[in-house]
């Protein structure tokens, strides 16, 4: 394993080199301890009364805030000890590492000589370092939201509406997980920055699809169609995927997200997704009987057998 350009961190990335199955193993373990280690963050300032809604102030806060109230209480010592376990999971990074200038405004324009400019959308900046990795600079919004989710209600003729919504941190760090699981492009989360909240990601290069390409046929072979009665989602091929056991919503994976890595397979670089609301999904027997059976059997048609002897 090489070290980061950047950050002289350890890294599996580079260029369009595929990780090997260790490496890719190992970068899953990473996704899920980050997320174990943000729930704990969370979970710890909850209980001293500290807000988690947005996450921004979580995900920003140096564990050394709290240091001098550690040894006072468990329950700020609980919280200095999760800060600092999340902390060495998301470190704190800042912009200049990667050559912009200080008080930079457009990361475009001011970008360094070892990044070139590839593309900005609504989430995020993308830029191609020397070694043809992919870097991606998430921005934040004033109110502290970050990325995208889903926000669900309960629909006149279908079981669930999907609107598309702002994101957090956790929403994001999710998603990255939720890429490497489903086999996606290889994603490392290099860190945050401190001032500005830019949550910075590393990928591996891949081939562009021919602008507005169907992958109607090319989803991820994970994915499982869902029934139209059941979900209209305001994004492109909405299916599900259970993660751990709990179903989860997955879209937007249109020609610009999809990519095609060396070996010759179609990719997922980014996606639009969020856990099925629970508390709405008890409300629809149908869509909660057809779930409970997806997830033994991902083929499992829209209703239940019924057997000649029932009938």
């Amino acid at each position: 394993m090489q070290t980061d350009p950047f950050t002289g961190r350890p890294t599996c990335i580079q260029g369009g080199r595929l990780p090997s199955d260790e490496d890719r193993r190992a970068l899953q373990h990473d996704h899920r301890r980050r997320l174990e280690a943000l729930a704990r963050l969370s979970a710890a300032a909850e209980k001293v009364g500290i807000g988690t809604d947005p996450d921004d102030s979580l995900v920003l806060w140096d564990a050394d805030e709290v240091g001098l109230l550690a040894a006072a209480d468990p329950l700020w010592h609980e919280l200095h000890e999760a800060a600092a376990a999340f902390r060495e999971l998301l470190p704190i990074v800042s912009l200049e590492d990667f050559g912009f200038p200080e008080h930079v405004e457009d990361l475009l324009a001011e970008c360094g000589p070892r990044l070139r400019p590839i593309s900005s959308g609504v989430e995020a900046t993308a830029f191609e370092a020397q070694d043809h990795s992919i870097y991606k600079f998430f921005m934040p919004r004033e109110s502290g939201r970050i990325g995208g989710t889903f926000a669900f209600r309960r629909g006149e003729e279908v079981a669930l509406l999907a609107d598309a919504a702002d994101g957090s941190y956790r929403a994001m760090l999710e998603k990255f997980d939720l890429i490497v699981r489903l086999d996606g492009m290889p994603t490392e989360v290099i860190g945050v920055t401190k001032n500005e909240g830019v949550l910075i990601t590393k990928q591996t290069l891949g081939s562009l699809l021919s602008e507005g390409a169907d992958t109607s046929g090319v989803q991820p072979a994970a994915l499982i169609p869902i029934p139209s009665r059941f979900l209209r989602a305001h994004r492109d091929h909405p299916r599900l995927y259970f993660v751990d056991g709990t179903p989860w919503l997955v879209a937007d994976l249109h020609s610009k997200n999809l990519v095609r890595a060396v070996d010759g397979q179609l990719r997922a670089i980014d996606l639009l997704a969020a856990p099925f609301p629970a508390e709405l999904v008890a409300k629809e027997p149908l869509l909660t009987d057809w779930l409970e059976r997806a997830r033994l059997d991902p083929k499992a048609a829209l209703l239940r057998p019924v057997h000649d002897d029932e009938l």
